[in-house]
Formats: structure tokens, sequence, C-alpha cells
């Protein structure tokens, strides 16, 4: 295995943004490179250890599910080699971890689908019933499927705040009401493909992000990453029971020992610094990320 990106340094194309994981550089005007690093992050605070291997997998995993998703909304590959645009000292940081997209207008929201309770999603029902002002039917339970996806956007927040859970009302608010719709269609469409295709390999999507862009001509384009596990709550279908949280093939592996853990002796506060992540929680976060994957393209 090549060794861990925490965070790249390509020189010979201007920086646009550095995310939580990913970095665009700009190559001309009408394109970005796209490099998932080996950083993860947990309640909006980058860990200072990266995962080996793991912005490869989130590649992997997003070009096999744009593949899966064609036809529902164009997406934002161009099909031209990551490679070519870097210097050769430059492309082992770029080899099997990067895309070369279109550069587009991204939309200010993310495109939340729920297809299950879970996270954010099962507190604000048992607060009031309802996710993002949508009305659930009494009496489900954490983890409980709802009776069809739904839409649950949230805005997009600054690096090391939180993302904030909206309204349908508001969301169309700050995008338009006319693509608000649209958004929230396809975002279900793409949810309930991916998620009938996971189920066939023994994997239940409980619920995902998307985000999308405008292209120079207007046309709605999906973008970023996804489906990834950093982007997803996967569960293994065969320890799915309502009432509780499975056994996830996602963050939660991480989140679980970070909600444990403590910093001189006091509990973490969720911001940062981090806490050191011990090698075993690295190798076990690396192995969930890769099963997720083995299941779903065997």
């Amino acid at each position: 295995m090549t060794a861990a990106l925490h965070t790249s340094s390509i020189t010979s194309l201007p920086l646009i943004a550095r995310g939580k994981v990913r970095e665009n550089y700009a190559v001309g005007e009408d394109r970005i490179l796209m490099i998932a690093s080996d950083r993860i992050s947990a309640f909006d605070v980058i860990m200072s250890e990266p995962i080996p291997g793991k912005g490869a997998l989130l590649t992997k995993m997003a070009l096999f599910w744009f593949d899966k998703l064609d036809g529902i909304v164009p997406n934002h590959l161009t099909g031209d080699d990551p490679l070519s645009v870097v210097s050769d000292a430059e492309k082992d940081q770029v080899r099997d971890r990067a895309m070369l997209v279109k550069r587009l207008k991204p939309l200010p929201i993310e495109a939340v689908v729920r297809g299950y309770l879970a996270g954010s999603g099962w507190s604000e029902y048992k607060a009031g019933g309802k996710v993002c002002g949508v009305a659930l039917p009494a009496g489900l339970q954490n983890a409980s499927k709802l009776p069809q996806p739904i839409f649950t956007p949230a805005t997009k927040a600054e690096m090391g705040d939180h993302d904030e859970n909206i309204d349908f009302e508001r969301c169309a608010q700050i995008i338009g009401r006319e693509l608000a719709e649209q958004v929230r269609d396809i975002a279900i469409r793409l949810y309930q493909r991916a998620a009938d295709y996971a189920l066939t390999k023994g994997i239940i999507i409980a619920d995902t992000k998307f985000e999308f862009g405008l292209d120079a001509d207007g046309t709605l384009t999906l973008m970023d990453e996804v489906l990834t596990p950093d982007s997803s709550r996967y569960w293994p279908a065969e320890s799915y029971a309502v009432g509780s949280n499975p056994p996830s093939y996602d963050k939660q592996f991480l989140r679980d020992w970070l909600e444990q853990a403590t910093v001189d002796g006091q509990p973490w506060g969720k911001v940062a610094p981090a806490p050191t992540l011990p090698a075993e929680v690295i190798a076990n976060t690396a192995a969930k990320y890769q099963e997720a994957l083995d299941r779903l393209t065997r």
C-alpha cells in the first residue's frame, strides 16, 4: 500500500479549496482536479491521523456509484485522466485517489435523503414527530424504516461548524422553489436506486447526502462524492433490528470511540483538536470502509 496522504501539496495547479477530506485544484477555467486525501472527520472535526487507503477507496466507490446511477441526472465526471494534468513528481499524490471533474456552481444546500430513522433524524423525531418539517407516523423507533424515503436538506457549514438541518420551505427560499423541487425529486430517485441495489448485496443504506451544482447552461449536475461511507449510513442487513443502532460500515465505529474518548482527563467536547486515534481504531475504521466496498462490488 502506498503511504497515507493526509494533505496533498500540488504546486503545478492553483489550489481552490481544502475541505474536510478533499482538495480541489483548478485545471484551466472549466475543470477541477478533486483529490481525496486519507483524512477523516467526525462531528465536523478533522482527525490528525489519516486512514491509510481511504482516499483511493472513496474514489473507487464514488466512481462505482456514478456508473450505477447513470441516466437519472448528469454528473460532474469528465472522463479525463487525472494523472494527465499534474507533473510526474506529483502523480503519486493523485494516482487512484482523484477525479478530473467539470467546474460547476455548487448549490448552497446538501440534499439529504433518509430511508430510515437514525442520527439527528431520530433525535428530531423524538422531540416532535417530524424530521426537517416532514411529519412522520407515530410509534416509530430508532432505526425504523420510513414509509417512503424523505428529503431532509441541510445548509452547508463553514469548516469546523455543524451543518444545520432545514425544512423544505427554507430550502426553497435559499435556491428557489422550482430548483428545490427538482433537487428533492432527483435525490430521492438516486437514493432509491442505490438503496435497492445495496440491499441485494446485504447492505442497508439508511441515509445519504448528495451534492449538486449547476453547469454553465444551468443544468443540474450531481457532484462531489456520492454514496461513500463518508456521506452515507451503511448497515449490514443481517444484523439490522428496529430499536437500536446497527453496527455500521461507515464512520460510526470512529464516532462511538470518540464519544468515550478523553482529552487531558476530560470527555472530549467535539471541538478541535481531536483526541489521538489509537492504531486499533485506525485499522478497524479502514477495515469497515473496505468491507463496504467489497460487499457492494463483489
